[in-house]
């Protein structure tokens, strides 16, 4: 049975942002858990194929989705739509979180990551 423990699941190195992943594939959708160390994040980016939702298990993290700019932490979930333009980056220390995306595509959580054409102006935001 697909039963796992995510203490105990390989991590590799994430494609998108120097942090930690260790992922699942599913026949519909890819599933992850995620470690950023503090500072650390993807660049700002969004997703045309696929929505995602993020739930915070550890520590904090400094989310800009759209237009909005919030630090989330522990038992908060947020729902990603297609296309997008999202980040995050842990604040004060490392943090941890689930995140499932859909469709699953070639299982890659990073597969359909797209540079957000306004990059810049988000990158700023999330550094306050």
């Amino acid at each position: 049975m697909p039963f796992y423990d995510i203490n105990e699941m390989k991590t590799a190195m994430d494609k998108t942002a120097p942090g930690m992943a260790a992922t699942v594939v599913g026949e519909f959708m890819k599933v992850g858990v995620m470690t950023y160390e503090d500072e650390i994040g993807p660049p700002p980016h969004f997703h045309p194929n696929e929505e995602q939702f993020v739930l915070v298990l550890e520590g904090e993290l400094r989310m800009v989705l759209g237009d909005e700019v919030k630090n989330i932490g522990p038992g908060e979930l947020i729902h990603i739509p297609r296309n997008t333009a999202h980040t995050v980056r842990a604040v004060g220390g490392p943090a941890r979180f689930f995140t499932a995306k859909h469709p699953v595509g070639d299982g890659e959580l990073s597969q359909d990551y797209n540079l957000a054409p306004n990059h810049e102006e988000l990158a700023k935001k999330l550094a306050g």
